[in-house]
């Protein structure tokens, strides 16, 4: 597998998901990366998932210990994320590709903070000019 290597990179909820489930090349882009990026949005949709599961309290502490590293940063959703938002959206439709409303905004802030997406969603290959790698999820590290 090609690794990943990019200074500045943005998880979606997948690769946040896999890189908990010590996948390989997930955990050696986040170990390149100067700056690993968290959207908002993935914040949220990981909050729903552990609300639903039955380690809710050991999820979010886990989450809270990873963006208070040093290297890692959560992505605010501002008003030039929603113009950009808007612009996608209504460009995948006219190209009849509509994607997802949160992959929209992620793929928004990735764009909006010119960095790299890591993501196990296909959907991101529809959105032109995005800098993504899309993983597949069997590469994954002995502990």
């Amino acid at each position: 597998m090609k690794e990943i290597t990019h200074e500045r990179v943005v998880l979606d909820t997948s690769a946040y998901s896999h890189f908990r489930g010590n996948h390989a090349a997930v955990i050696d882009a986040i170990a390149a990366a100067e700056i690993v990026l968290v959207p908002v949005v993935v914040i949220g949709e990981l909050e729903a998932a552990f609300r639903m599961g039955s380690r809710e309290k050991e999820n979010c502490v886990v989450l809270q210990e990873f963006l208070a590293e040093p290297f890692v940063r959560m992505l605010p959703i501002g008003a030039d994320v929603a113009l950009r938002y808007g612009a996608l959206v209504s460009a995948l439709r006219k190209a009849g590709t509509p994607i997802p409303a949160n992959d929209v905004w992620i793929a928004a802030v990735t764009f909006d903070v010119g960095a790299h997406l890591i993501t196990f969603d296909s959907d991101f290959a529809r959105v032109p000019g995005l800098s993504c790698t899309i993983l597949r999820a069997s590469a994954r590290r002995r502990s």
